[in-house]
């Protein structure tokens, strides 16, 4: 009996299916994102691959399972390592985003050959590049000799027969949205192919238990291209971060199975490369002025790793009706909250003045502890006076105005004193928690409990 097949209309961003076609999703109120896929009646290959897989075929008691410790495969690039956790597990499914350009292919490049010489044949499988194309960035980057495999393929079932063939230690495969099957009728790129290609690439990785590692495009807003399911299927989520006038490139954890997330890592982009910083805080405030109204010194934590970076304000007097609040490397509406509470709670009219503030080297920072420093540098530049060149800070600021008590602060205390600061101003709630930190003797810590009370020790 032949297999029937049908038609449905599935939309390219959130994945929901539609009998026919409308202009709007219903689910998640996409425009013109329905596009058509034919199905068939039959199972799909892929579940019964999923059931077969498994090597346990029945549930098993909780206190049975054994845990076997399984170690980590180097990248051969400490920066990347620490992203992952540690390495690369066995088995894993890594999910790396970015823009254009930034330098994705350049960065697995990179460890696909340092890991080709200690661990085993890697294979290297792009679509978006010519085998030549990879040779001549690979001649770049210095790659050698390394059994490194190239593979310019876009069938996901010739990728899989490669992978047979060749056995390798890691799979990389640049871009997922360029791979297809052939199962399916619709063009690369389709939501249908992106979710199978990912699918079939897990199957591959667990059961096999190679490492793989997948290049995936954004959208115009930053996120990641294809169905968000596509994000729940892989076990990490890698964000290449980084301004195209910088030097400097960050990869951020944003879900990560076998290691903390929101792990940061530093690279600066060379001729010959990415090149990793073990000292971030050192590259952020290489070229910051001294006693300069308007910047601060921020102690920011980006996973386990405390990073000091400057706070750049400036507020001038508008010359329009309205005045302008700009922002970047913080959330513009977190920097209109910090205005209002500096107004109301410090006595700075802020309300006819145009305010700027940019966090200096393009890093981004979002976290709660970054208010103390906003402030001050806002109030520095309001005032004209400049904070002093040894003296660092951060802490949480609240509507009422008080400074709120953060998370890792003797990491915070840390850093600032190996880096030179003589002077930190903190939250007092966190006063018996950063003394503990060994480097602490060397830095006066100086805990506030008001947003007035901090302004008064730092523009003293």
């Amino acid at each position: 009996m032949a297999k029937r097949q049908s038609t449905v209309w599935v939309c390219q961003s959130c994945g929901a299916q539609s009998p026919k076609w409308s202009g709007q999703c219903p689910e998640c109120g996409a425009w013109t994102s329905l596009v058509e896929e034919r199905v068939s009646d039959a199972p799909p290959a892929s579940a019964h691959r999923y059931a077969t897989a498994s090597a346990a075929g029945v549930a098993r008691l909780y206190a049975d399972v054994s845990v076997q410790s399984q170690a980590r495969l180097s990248t051969g690039i400490g920066e990347f390592d620490r992203v992952l956790g540690g390495g690369l597990v066995p088995g894993s499914l890594v999910l790396l985003g970015g823009e254009p350009g930034i330098g994705k292919s350049t960065l697995l490049l990179q460890a696909a050959a340092l890991m080709a010489r200690t661990a085993g044949p890697v294979l290297y499988s792009s679509g978006e590049e010519s085998e030549h194309q990879i040779k001549s960035r690979g001649e770049r980057l210095s790659v050698g000799d390394a059994p490194l495999y190239l593979l310019a393929e876009t069938c996901l079932e010739r990728i899989l027969e490669e992978v047979d063939r060749v056995r390798p230690a890691l799979v990389v495969v640049d871009s997922i949205q360029t791979v297809f099957s052939l199962k399916f009728q619709s063009a690369p790129g389709n939501i249908g192919q992106v979710r199978e290609a990912a699918t079939q690439l897990l199957f591959m990785a667990k059961g096999r238990n190679i490492p793989t590692l997948l290049v995936g495009h954004v959208t115009k807003d930053g996120s990641l291209a294809g169905p968000k399911a596509l994000e729940h299927v892989v076990d990490a989520v890698l964000y290449f971060e980084g301004e195209r006038h910088h030097a400097h490139r960050v990869v951020r954890a944003v879900k990560n199975r076998f290691g903390a997330v929101n792990e940061l890592g530093v690279f600066e982009m060379t001729a010959g490369g990415l090149r990793p910083v073990p000292n971030p805080s050192q590259l952020f405030l290489a070229e910051r002025p001294v006693n300069a109204p308007g910047s601060a010194v921020l102690c920011t934590v980006e996973g386990s790793r405390p990073i000091l970076v400057e706070v750049q304000a400036l507020v001038s007097t508008s010359s329009y009706g309205t005045a302008r609040r700009m922002a970047s490397g913080i959330d513009q509406q977190r920097l209109s909250l910090l205005l209002a509470v500096l107004e109301k709670r410090a006595g700075l009219h802020l309300g006819g003045d145009d305010v700027f503030v940019n966090v200096a080297g393009g890093l981004t920072v979002d976290e709660p502890a970054s208010d103390l420093g906003v402030l001050a540098a806002i109030a520095s530049s309001v005032r004209n006076r400049p904070i002093a060149a040894t003296t660092a800070m951060f802490g949480e600021v609240g509507l009422a105005g008080e400074v709120r008590g953060t998370a890792q602060a003797p990491l915070r205390v840390r850093e600032a004193a190996q880096l030179g600061f003589r002077r930190l101003v903190l939250p007092d709630a966190n006063l018996d928690g950063s003394d503990q930190a060994p480097a602490a003797g060397a830095c006066e810590l100086v805990g506030v409990r008001s947003v007035q009370e901090a302004l008064e020790h730092l523009l003293a």
